[in-house]
């Protein structure tokens, strides 16, 4: 079928304590918490999203910290997002090298990927992230105390899907979900939607060896991908079902409504709507501020905030 993927949407991961959560991506990297909420699903774990200043679509890395909750370590491995990759401005990861290792985190020397520099480091959960400079990424970024323009995140750059075998999860991506591949090295394939650009790239790594992944504290547990609008999502369920793919029904978030199903390879993803968006419980200047709760859960509100971590920003 036609695409009807606009870009990624976002990626979710399972991580420890709220506020070395909070810490990493606020502090460290600059991102805006746009949305202090609670896991729809257990309302008893922080639901944080981090982006741009309005949290739009393929800036978002969102996290469920489920430190003291009795989850386990995770495993990191194939059917898996194992890298979650932001963009910055080219010729600013020298600055962002001594940053994060002022910090206190460890990372790698720069290197180049499909001719970009990359930098690798580590969340306080064992989250694997990069930071990928590049001179092509016209979004405006959240520039946060501490940061420039001229280095401050653009939003996502790609997520690094490791699976056993590659072409099944090509085959699907691009003759159900019509994203194309534009670029390939050994071991590695680049596919994006709706054109290559920063947030709109999935790399693909073929990954026959190692452990198959466990879901758990440090790990991504799922990719989301946007559309358009809820018309387009029942036309992409529909198809999905046809083809007789296993689908959730769309479920309302609040901030946009989602259907979940997996690839072959065994990575769960997301078709999450683009509207409404963040701005629709508070208002733009104040997002992230208060804990925000779905209408369903307003009646609960006093046992689940006696429930959830202190934190601070």
């Amino acid at each position: 079928m036609d695409s009807i993927i606009r870009s990624l949407h976002h990626v979710t991961a399972t991580v420890d304590q709220a506020q070395p959560d909070l810490d990493c991506y606020v502090k460290a990297l600059g991102m805006r918490l746009v949305k202090k909420t609670v896991n729809f699903d257990n309302n008893n774990v922080y639901h944080f999203y981090y982006g741009d200043r309005q949290g739009s679509p393929n800036t978002l890395m969102t996290t469920f910290p489920y430190g003291g909750w009795g989850v386990p370590g995770g495993t990191q491995g194939a059917g898996q997002v194992t890298v979650t990759a932001f963009s910055v401005p080219a010729g600013s990861l020298s600055g962002w090298l001594d940053r994060l290792r002022e910090l206190g985190y460890e990372s790698s020397d720069i290197h180049e990927r499909f001719g970009e520099e990359v930098l690798q480091f580590r969340d306080p959960s064992g989250l694997a992230l990069e930071l990928i400079a590049n001179a092509d990424d016209q979004r405006s970024p959240w520039v946060a105390q501490g940061l420039t323009d001229d280095r401050a995140i653009r939003g996502l750059h790609s997520a690094t899907l490791a699976v056993r075998d590659p072409q099944p999860t090509i085959r699907f991506l691009t003759e159900i979900l019509g994203w194309d591949v534009v670029n390939e090295a050994e071991g590695l394939t680049r596919l994006a939607a709706d054109g290559d650009l920063p947030g709109h790239r999935l790399d693909i790594r073929h990954t026959p060896e190692g452990p198959t992944a466990v879901n758990g504290l440090g790990t991504v547990h799922h990719v989301a991908m946007a559309v358009s609008d809820e018309d387009e999502q029942l036309k992409l369920r529909d198809e999905l079902v046809r083809l007789g793919i296993q689908v959730t029904p769309v479920r309302d978030r609040q901030y946009f409504k989602s259907i979940y199903f997996r690839e072959p390879g065994g990575v769960l993803y997301e078709a999450a709507t683009i509207p409404p968006g963040f701005t629709v419980d508070e208002d733009l200047d104040t997002l992230g501020v208060d804990l925000k709760l779905p209408p369903w859960e307003e009646q609960h509100r006093a046992t689940i905030e006696q429930g959830l971590a202190p934190v601070t920003l």
